[in-house]
């Protein structure tokens, strides 16, 4: 594993937070000098700690209002051919295989709970490998960014 201090944890955290923060900006929050943060950051990339900046999209301001986890339990010598076909569905994000009483879970997004309600029973239903699911549907989310201090 790649060795990581205080200062590589602290940037994680700030950058988890809001990745769009400026080096200035940053450095001035954690304490650290500018060019020591950029070179941190560059290192962090270079070993892959850092994978890709990203954005949160507001779905809600797109009309999509309903989300949902569906728990799927399948055939599993179909496993990859009902992932590829779940990853056709328009508004199915990502799919976790679990451990538990499912064999997968699928986090969805659609506009409304009759488009949730068609996503689950008229494409979902019909894969074919696919035993039982059942949906849960957020009703209200709260979120907090993962800190990576030290233990």
């Amino acid at each position: 594993m790649t060795k990581i201090d205080n200062i590589d944890l602290k940037i994680l955290s700030e950058l988890s937070n809001d990745a769009s923060i400026s080096v200035p900006k940053l450095s001035e929050k954690i304490n650290t000098n500018s060019s020591v943060v950029y070179s941190r950051i560059k290192r962090l990339l270079k070993q892959k700690l850092i994978q890709k900046y990203t954005i949160d999209v507001n779905d809600k301001a797109l009309g999509y209002l309903v989300k949902s986890i569906t728990g799927i339990n399948m055939d599993s010598k179909k496993r990859d051919a009902i992932i590829d076909e779940l990853f056709k569905i328009d508004g199915v994000r990502e799919i976790s295989e679990v451990t538990g009483r499912f064999d997968i879970m699928v986090t969805m997004h659609a506009k409304s709970l009759n488009d949730m309600h068609k996503v689950v029973s008229e494409k979902i239903g019909k894969i074919d490998g696919i035993v039982s699911s059942e949906s849960f549907i957020e009703m209200k989310r709260r979120t907090k960014s993962m800190p990576y201090m030290p233990e």
